[in-house]
C-alpha cells in the first residue's frame, strides 16, 4: 500500500474536525492495537469510524470479518485503494449513532468492538454498547488520555464520575497502551490511550439497571451537594425517605456520590426499586 498521505492527496481527501478525524498510519502501533483486542481468524470484529482504512486493514488480516462504519463518505475512494484485496472486511457509510444496535445484533455473532474513535462520541458510543448490547465481549478503543482516566477511575477519585459508575456494571476497564498525539495525522491537541473493556453479563447485579442508570445520575447531579440531597431532587424523596435509604445502604449521612463505589451504587439503586415497588 502506498504511503497514507500521498493516497489521501490523491483522492483530494481534506480532514473535517467536526468529524474529529485523526488517522493512525503507522505500522506497529497499527499491530499493537489488534494483539492488544487479541483478534484471531475466530474474531468477528465491528468498528466505528474506519477513517482511512488503515486499521481496517490490519485487522481484516488477523480477524474472520470486520464490519466497519463510517460517517464520511468521502472516503469511500480512500477505502477502496486501502482495503484493495482485502475480503471480509465490509465498510458501511452511516452515522452509527443513529444505528438500531438490538437489530444488528441480530444479524451478528459475538464481537468485539475495536476503534480509534472519533472523540466527540466517545462517552455516547460507549453508553450505546452499555446499555444496550447483548453481544459484545469487549470493547478496544483508542480515546483521549484523560477519558481513558475517567473511564478506569475509583472511587473518591476526581475522575471517577457516573460514566465510570456505569461502565463498571458491565465490565472490567484499564488502560492498556499510551499513545503520544504524534502518532495521528493531524496531530491533535491532546495524548490518547488505548481502553480495553471487558464486558460480563450481570457483572454488578442490579433489580433494575434502568433505575442504577438513574441512580448513578442522582449520585453525581451536583458534586458540591450530598448524596441525600441529590437523592431528594433527582426522586422527588423526603429528607426522611432520602436519609432513610442511605441508612438502610450503610452509607454515611453526609457523603457524595463520589465516595460510593459502584457496588454501593448497585445496592442503593436496589433499595430505590423496592421502596417503588412497595408503593
Amino acid at each position: 500500500m502506498e504511503n497514507l498521505s500521498v493516497i489521501l492527496s490523491k483522492h483530494g481527501f481534506s480532514f473535517k474536525k467536526q468529524f474529529g478525524q485523526n488517522f493512525i498510519s503507522d505500522t506497529n502501533l497499527l499491530k499493537s492495537i489488534v494483539a492488544l483486542a487479541d483478534v484471531t481468524k475466530d474474531t468477528t470484529v465491528l468498528e466505528i469510524g474506519c477513517g482511512a482504512g488503515t486499521l481496517t486493514r490490519e485487522l481484516a488480516l488477523c480477524a474472520k470479518k470486520v464490519l466497519s462504519y463510517e460517517i464520511d463518505q468521502k472516503l469511500q475512494p480512500v477505502l477502496a485503494e486501502t482495503l484493495a484485496g482485502i475480503d471480509n472486511a465490509e465498510v458501511v457509510f452511516r452515522d452509527f449513532m443513529q444505528v438500531d444496535l438490538k437489530a444488528l445484533e441480530k444479524e451478528l455473532p459475538p464481537y468485539a468492538v475495536v476503534a480509534n474513535l472519533p472523540y466527540y462520541i466517545t462517552s455516547p458510543l460507549v453508553m450505546k454498547f452499555i446499555e444496550q448490547s447483548e453481544k459484545a465481549e469487549k470493547l478496544v478503543i483508542m480515546v483521549q488520555d484523560d477519558v481513558a482516566k475517567r473511564f478506569c477511575a475509583r472511587e473518591n477519585t476526581p475522575e471517577y464520575g457516573a460514566i465510570t459508575a456505569a461502565i463498571a456494571r458491565r465490565g472490567v476497564a484499564e488502560t492498556v497502551k499510551k499513545v503520544p498525539r504524534q502518532m495521528f495525522r493531524p496531530v491533535p491537541n491532546v495524548d490518547s490511550a488505548i481502553v480495553k473493556i471487558n464486558l460480563v453479563k450481570d457483572r454488578i447485579p442490579v433489580k433494575s439497571a434502568d433505575l442504577y442508570r438513574d441512580t448513578v445520575r442522582a449520585a453525581f447531579l451536583s458534586r458540591r451537594k450530598t448524596l441525600e440531597n441529590n437523592l431528594m431532587n433527582a426522586f422527588s424523596l423526603s429528607r426522611e425517605q432520602a436519609g432513610d435509604l442511605l441508612r438502610r445502604a450503610e452509607i454515611p449521612e453526609k457523603a457524595r456520590g463520589e465516595s460510593l463505589s459502584p457496588e454501593k451504587l448497585a445496592l442503593l439503586s436496589d433499595l430505590i426499586f423496592e421502596s417503588h415497588s412497595a408503593k
